[in-house]
């Protein structure tokens, strides 16, 4: 698909201004410049990140009544159940939270339902079948629960208080649960909006840790160094693809420090499982590498095998784990193919589907854990919202994933009268759908995109931080740009642009990858990678456009420069 190439034009007083303030490069002032980092408390509490730029979690609504009745269970050794879900998000969270309350000596278990036979969220069953029979007393759910209102119901008819802590958008009222903790709520503002499920259930567990200290119950149990639990709100944070300013900034940089000191067995197995090759891991090794691996589990097996392995105590089940993450990824990548060449299949066949503004499909034989992964590669290829349903058991279950300016959690919301059950945000969301009703929420969800989807934001538009001469590439820009680290949503890793690139020696790496030595007519040479070259880029002498980004390769304890090349334009 054709891409609009915008090159972001900020103001040059302002960048000449930076430049002054930092004593930095222009090409560094420029990206801070585009993101909006300018003013000198902006700048100094960009670069200076630590947990006393972290504010107080008691200004989140709920929290202290939510961290109270905690302390009391913990003390009062309650049986306290934590009811998580099944991606990373609620599998670090599910984790945190129950190694931070054994550490404190609670009575405390946890379930994580399975994604196929059950599927997401706390269920009325959840309570008559395991929490009451179990004599649970204190439910704390994590990244979930807020649109549990029976369940929640149940237990409370139980005798039981439900703790919500959850950070989806709120669709309906809110569950008559003891406390709610969710930033997305009307009377909450704590400006946390940003935060992921398992940056929601941290923060609670830093009001907890204050009110068991200020009732002097660390004198009797060691107190939980939470710094050294952010390797598992990184994890979750980065997988769960929300926005990397502010707390989960710092959340994240701390989390990876932590992860980088190979703290924690479980994480350490299964970075030495996927042969980086590498000195230090960032966000994309997590968000490419070590995500799909957690992610695996509860996609084609169980969650419970990747909470398993991050909390390891020893390193032979570390590893153990580890190995068997990597072959369920495996498995699930060569499903994810086969579901993928179908659709191709189906498009090859249906030609006119792409004449539409959205995407919706079914099948009998889809295994419903891989529907979002496959979604969000469709809607990264077609450039529109995508649905996708099973049709193995009722309702149809589906994963649906949005592009750029459309919000997702808005639009089924529109249609959810046609719906069993819908939940997620702008740009993810799982439903079901009952077969009958499949072809009226199909027209009814193309017929919302029409009006939601304007021209502007109907093609992918690739937004470049500056244009870049190959010559001009040194290496204190490339270590200008490594400090603004940890890269994501809303702190995009910076893109340029250089024209006329001759490739003056090239090689096949896999099946569709290129390595590659390149520079202008004249002047320096740079190594480069080029992922996921298409066919007609392959065996291409010169780009006549290219977007990439700068990177240190780190190999061996060494680091040189590398481009990454993330497009390229053959023709004027």
């Amino acid at each position: 698909m054709e891409k609009l190439w915008k090159i972001l034009t900020p103001d040059q007083g302002m960048v000449n201004r930076i430049c002054r303030r930092l004593n930095c490069s222009p090409v560094m002032a420029t990206i801070l410049a585009n993101r909006n980092i300018m003013s000198s408390e902006d700048l100094s509490a960009f670069f200076d990140s630590s947990f006393q730029q972290i504010g107080s979690p008691f200004c989140v609504q709920d929290i202290e009544v939510a961290a109270a009745r905690i302390c009391e269970a913990v003390k009062t050794r309650e049986r306290i159940w934590i009811f998580g879900d099944y991606d990373v998000d609620g599998i670090t969270a599910t984790t945190m939270v129950y190694q931070f309350l054994k550490d404190a000596g609670a009575e405390v278990s946890y379930y994580i339902p399975h994604r196929v036979r059950e599927g997401y969220g706390m269920r009325l069953h959840h309570i008559s079948d395991i929490a009451i029979p179990n004599q649970i007393q204190l439910i704390i759910t994590v990244d979930c629960g807020i649109s549990s209102h029976e369940a929640i119901q149940a237990a409370n008819a139980s005798g039981m208080d439900v703790v919500v802590t959850d950070h989806h958008r709120i669709t309906n009222s809110l569950p008559d649960a003891l406390a709610v903790i969710n930033p997305d709520r009307m009377d909450c503002d704590s400006g946390l909006e940003h935060l992921a499920g398992v940056g929601v259930a941290f923060y609670l567990l830093v009001a907890v840790r204050k009110q068991l200290r200020d009732q002097n119950h660390w004198s009797h149990y060691p107190e939980p160094n939470l710094k050294e639990m952010c390797d598992l709100v990184a994890l979750g944070t980065i997988a769960d693809l929300v926005p990397l300013v502010a707390e989960n900034r710092i959340l994240v940089k701390k989390g990876l420090e932590v992860m980088n000191a190979g703290k924690r067995i479980g994480i350490k197995a299964l970075i030495d499982t996927c042969n980086l090759g590498k000195d230090r891991i960032e966000t994309g090794d997590v968000a490419f590498r070590l995500a799909p691996r957690l992610n695996a589990a509860g996609r084609m097996r169980h969650a419970d095998l990747a909470v398993q392995l991050l909390m390891a105590q020893d390193v032979g089940s570390a590893v153990n784990a580890a190995r068997e993450l990597g072959e369920l990824n495996r498995s699930r990548q060569i499903i994810e193919k086969e579901i993928i060449e179908d659709i191709d299949r189906y498009i090859a066949d249906y030609p006119k589907l792409l004449e539409k503004k959205t995407m919706v499909l079914s099948h009998p034989d889809w295994h419903v854990g891989l529907l979002g992964v496959v979604a969000s590669r469709l809607a990264d290829r077609y450039y529109r919202p995508v649905v996708l349903f099973s049709e193995k058991r009722l309702p149809w279950k589906g994963s649906a994933r949005s592009i750029p300016g459309f919000d997702l959690h808005q639009a089924l919301d529109s249609c959810s009268n046609l719906l069993e059950a819908f939940g997620g945000h702008k740009m993810a969301a799982g439903l079901s759908v009952k077969p009958d009703q499949f072809r009226a929420f199909k027209d009814e969800f193309e017929s919302t995109a029409e009006k939601m989807i304007h021209p502007e934001t109907a093609k992918p538009t690739i937004l470049i931080d500056q244009e870049l001469n190959l010559n001009q590439v040194t290496d204190r820009i490339i270590e200008e740009l490594d400090s603004l680290q940890p890269f994501g949503k809303e702190n995009q890793e910076p893109l340029f642009m250089a024209r006329n690139v001759q490739i003056h020696f090239s090689s096949q790496v896999g099946d569709n990858h290129r390595r590659l030595r390149l520079g202008h007519s004249s002047g320096k040479l740079l190594n480069g990678i080029h992922f996921n070259a298409g066919p007609e880029t392959m065996n291409a002498a010169k780009f006549d456009k290219m977007a990439f980004r700068l990177r240190w390769n780190h190999w061996n304890g060494k680091k040189t420069a590398q481009v990454i090349v993330e497009d390229v334009d053959l023709q004027q």
